[in-house]
């Protein structure tokens, strides 16, 4: 039986607090050994140097979209799985948002026989309103028959009484329902977080509260209903402390925000670049500092990539009229492991349980592992192989990213699959 030795190798286990340098054996698609030093059966051990290379779990994305089916021009689930491989991404779970969306089982059932396979692993998150409208709740209990890993629209939610059916209907299911906490009318047309730097842009500007409103009602909801509900795409220093209030009163809520409102604000967007056009916008400076203080704190449980591809054409418009989203799967672990780990502000395993086991916590699932006798679902990473985003690097299908032409420092060099 072929087998893989990585010698002094950096090992991260989070799920157990694990940051060792050691020997790491694997064999039959599990890790047989870890031990300071272990040596190789000759001739049947391929033996890789590890030195300053980090074996860890593979990373688990909480929500992102395909373009396909509907937009297969923006990205395909052939293209989306290389681009996860790349960026270290061995588990995603995508949103409903297709043509047709994923609000039927038949769906479902055309994603689930499409994707890629054996690696990564794809997860579908089932439509919890038909045509992702947030006027009448989908057949839940067939979607999750269908496969569906929980339920959500994926966009902004502010139908408050079906809400709380929905959270009502859903509880025997002790499903994931995840809800992205907006006020429409209090967000009107903003296209930029509302301050000092919208002023500036002369972009009109939403409202933090557009948020915090929305997520104060929706805690409110989980606290009165008690089923469990996952808030996407927090984005506001005062969200967090809502959700920080809530928590230590015991409603069950679980929180996420994305990988690039925890690298950029309104400063970075005032130069207008429509691939800092995000839903929700980016926040203000210490929206910034406070989104990044919650991931280290646990009060924001995971950080989402929420990967979301556009053609060029779509998005070479005016700033408050580009689409928005960004791609971000083969760019989101260097570019945090350089801004937060490389600095001390965080330790390797805080980043880690941000994109590995917050997630799978979410998703109501056991955390993967680096442990003796696990499955070898894992990836090597070389933080210091530096490299250039280009059409040509990239493995996604689109190239709307802020951090196209320049170099970042950190790869993923291999991964591993039971």
């Amino acid at each position: 039986m072929n087998s893989e030795l990585f010698q002094q190798v950096r090992l991260l286990d989070p799920a157990s607090g694990t940051d060792q340098i050691a020997d790491v054996a694997i064999a039959g698609g599990k890790i047989e050994a870890i031990a300071p030093r272990i040596t190789p059966m000759a001739n049947e051990t391929t033996v890789r140097d590890g030195q300053g290379l980090i074996l860890a779990p593979g990373l688990v994305d909480l929500y992102s979209r395909s373009g396909e089916p509907g937009w297969e021009e923006r990205e395909t689930l052939s293209t989306l799985s290389q681009a996860a491989i790349a960026g270290g991404f061995t588990r995603l779970a995508l949103l409903p948002n297709t043509l047709p969306p994923a609000d039927n089982p038949s769906t479902l059932e055309w994603l689930r026989q499409h994707s890629p396979s054996p690696s990564p692993h794809f997860y579908f998150w089932g439509a919890m309103t038909r045509n992702l409208e947030g006027q009448q709740m989908t057949q839940c209990v067939e979607l999750a028959k269908a496969g569906a890993i929980g339920f959500t629209d994926g966009r902004p939610f502010d139908n408050l009484l079906l809400l709380r059916r929905v959270l009502e209907y859903l509880a025997p299911l002790k499903k994931p329902v995840a809800v992205m906490a907006t006020s429409q009318p209090l967000r009107g047309d903003g296209a930029i977080r509302e301050g000092e730097f919208s002023i500036r842009a002369g972009l009109p500007g939403d409202p933090a509260i557009s948020e915090t409103a929305a997520i104060a009602a929706v805690l409110e909801i989980a606290a009165a209903v008690r089923t469990p509900l996952h808030l996407l795409r927090v984005s506001t220093a005062r969200g967090v402390e809502l959700i920080a209030a809530a928590k230590a009163r015991g409603v069950p809520v679980t929180a996420s925000t994305t990988w690039m409102h925890l690298l950029l604000d309104t400063e970075a967007a005032c130069h207008y670049d429509p691939n800092l056009r995000l839903d929700p916008p980016l926040g203000n400076p210490e929206d910034r500092a406070a989104l990044a203080d919650g991931v280290k704190a646990g009060v924001l449980d995971a950080i989402a990539i929420d990967h979301a591809p556009y053609t060029y054409e779509e998005k070479t418009m005016a700033f408050a009229t580009a689409p928005p989203g960004a791609i971000g799967l083969e760019l989101a672990l260097p570019l945090l492991w350089q801004r937060f780990v490389e600095t001390g502000e965080w330790t390797a395993l805080d980043l880690w349980r941000g994109l590995s086991v917050g997630p799978q916590m979410c998703l109501h699932q056991d955390p993967l592992r680096c442990a003796a006798g696990q499955p070898a679902e894992f990836i090597l990473f070389d933080p210091q192989q530096c490299w250039e985003v280009s059409p040509s690097t990239l493995k996604s299908k689109s190239q709307n990213t802020y951090w196209l032409g320049h170099t970042l420092c950190g790869r993923v060099v291999s991964i591993g699959s039971d």
